[in-house]
């Protein structure tokens, strides 16, 4: 039997926390919008793997993989003006919240990710 990360726990009890959109005077690059949007996208869709009826391990363990590679590229992102750092610390702040940004790699990345700018 596999292991409940807590990530599928999370999951599973419907802890998603809604993120709220940056604030209007906060300019934010199309790419990090774009960055965003796709983990956000990733995110609902793993949500709703782990909860459609007959849904398997492969399924979920695929749908995860996509929604670590999203957020591992917003991580990643190099944010050189100030709107795009206050958005993606505000976003990631909200991920970091729900319980979902607790591997190594996660911190790996935004520390990288502030070396090149």
């Amino acid at each position: 039997m596999a292991a409940i990360t807590r990530r599928t726990l999370l999951a599973l009890t419907g802890a998603a926390v809604a993120v709220k959109p940056a604030s209007a005077d906060v300019r934010t690059s199309s790419q990090l919008q774009a960055l965003i949007a796709a983990h956000e996208a990733a995110y609902a869709t793993f949500h709703r793997v782990v909860h459609r009826a007959g849904s398997g391990r492969d399924d979920r363990e695929r749908a995860d993989k996509v929604e670590q590679e999203a957020l591992l590229a917003v991580c990643s992102y190099t944010a050189i003006s100030r709107g795009d750092r206050r958005t993606k610390a505000e976003y990631l702040l909200t991920v970091e919240a729900r319980g979902e940004l607790d591997l190594p790699e996660h911190m790996q990345a935004v520390l990288h990710s502030m070396m090149q700018s």
